[in-house]
């Protein structure tokens, strides 16, 4: 027997309204599906953080580097051994020797100069020596092996020109300003064969000049060159101007290119007082006696150095009862110097060798028949004493022709540069700045 079983029909409202158990299963599936993304962020945080990369150790601090210069001057009797025995065996320095003389023998280390040791955690690194105001001996370790070069000081150079008017020297009227006395030497060294600075000055005489002040380092360090300078001695002015002419070495010349340099200097002496001049009948001090006095004395304190005052060979050196220490010079076919009392004479002066104008030879003494320090100069010419102050000696080559044109536009910025400025009317030198370069 069959029997059909059919469920019966709910109405449209019990088939629209869910359950209350079915309400809750639905909530609890929303609530999963929205805290899924949550957990999973967590657990994606979680494990980059646990296979983030172990940290990396730090390398060991670099030891400090400790830098120390020792500034100082190389003193009477000094040695290269004397210096660097802090740091080096006598073996060292002796290599060290043999690698520098091709460059700068260390045997030849002077008294007075500058040196730096510069030092890296106490130990050698470099050692600076100035040879000269241009140039420096530089002897440099790198590791064990050692390198040594020769190289121009570095300087600042500020042009400043300087001017003043003479009460009673050319010494007296430079030092009185604050510039030092070499200013006063390397003008007077200008105008030589002009002037005798000795004989020819005279109150009111004037000077100004162009001249290079070296900075080292930011502090002053000397003077550089003179480009430019006047002297008015007696009425009469004196220019000079330096100029390269050509391949020739740099010299200074007047404004129409004729060259200040001539075949003597007007005296051996640069600073001095004449105690004795050139006379056919004296009396001598000490033999009390009547006498020509052929010559010029020249007193000055012990120790000056004397110049020859041209280029020659010293054919006679030595000592006699009455010259004392002296030197004679022949100079050219026609003339000869002496220089006679002298304390002792220069380094490496002998006889048969040749001289340089302006070279020195001795220092003033008073050897001999002399009743204090002071030079007798005399000057033959073929034999026969000459007043020295009135030789006219000739003057050296002139400015080539083919520069001429060159030389006058230096010559007319120079003298701009000179005159440019009031005339300052003072018995005192003044200053100003004129460029600054490197």
């Amino acid at each position: 027997m069959d029997f059909d079983f059919k469920p019966p029909k709910q109405s449209m409202a019990s088939r629209r309204t869910p359950s209350p158990r079915l309400r809750v299963w639905l909530l609890l599936v929303l609530l999963a599906l929205l805290l899924v993304p949550f957990f999973l962020r967590q657990t994606v945080t979680s494990t980059e953080a646990n296979t983030a990369a172990p940290e990396i150790p730090q390398p060991p601090p670099i030891p400090e580097i400790r830098k120390e210069v020792i500034k100082g001057t190389v003193a009477r009797g000094d040695t290269a051994t004397a210096l660097l025995s802090d740091f080096f065996s006598a073996a060292e320095i002796h290599e060290l020797g043999q690698l520098c003389k091709p460059v700068f023998p260390l045997s030849r280390l002077s008294a007075g100069q500058s040196y730096r040791l510069c030092l890296s955690n106490d130990a050698f690194e470099r050692f600076e020596y100035d040879i000269d105001q241009d140039e420096q001996l530089i002897i440099a370790r790198d590791a064990e092996s050692f390198s040594v070069e020769k190289i121009p000081i570095a300087y600042t150079t500020e042009t400043a020109r300087v001017r003043g008017t003479i009460e009673s020297s050319l010494f007296e009227a430079v030092t009185s300003t604050g510039e030092s006395e070499v200013l006063a030497m390397n003008l007077a060294d200008i105008f030589a064969w002009d002037i005798d600075f000795i004989l020819d000055i005279r109150q009111g005489d004037s000077f100004q000049a162009l001249v290079e002040k070296r900075y080292r380092e930011g502090q002053p360090a000397g003077y550089g060159r003179i480009l430019a300078a006047e002297f008015t001695n007696q009425g009469t002015t004196f220019q000079a101007f330096l100029y390269q002419d050509g391949d020739r070495r740099a010299d200074y010349y007047d404004s129409e290119g004729q060259s200040l340099r001539k075949a003597f200097l007007k005296a051996p002496l640069s600073f001095s007082r004449i105690s004795s001049g050139f006379t056919t009948r004296r009396f001598h001090p000490i033999t009390k006696t009547w006498k020509a006095h052929p010559a010029i004395d020249y007193a000055a304190p012990t120790g000056t150095p004397i110049k020859s005052v041209g280029d020659g060979v010293i054919i006679k050196k030595g000592y006699t009862s009455g010259n004392g220490n002296y030197i004679k010079i022949r100079h050219n076919s026609s003339y000869e110097t002496m220089y006679l009392h002298m304390k002792g004479f220069a380094k490496n002066i002998s006889q048969g060798k040749r001289v340089a104008q302006g070279q020195t030879i001795g220092y003033v003494g008073s050897t001999g028949l002399a009743t204090g320090p002071h030079l007798c100069f005399r000057m033959f010419k073929n034999g026969s004493p000459v007043n020295p102050a009135r030789v006219k000696a000739a003057a050296a080559q002139p400015i080539d022709k083919a520069n001429r044109a060159d030389f006058k536009i230096q010559t007319e910025a120079l003298i701009t540069q000179l005159t440019d400025q009031p005339n300052i009317q003072t018995a005192s030198a003044e200053q100003e700045d004129v460029t600054t370069s490197q």
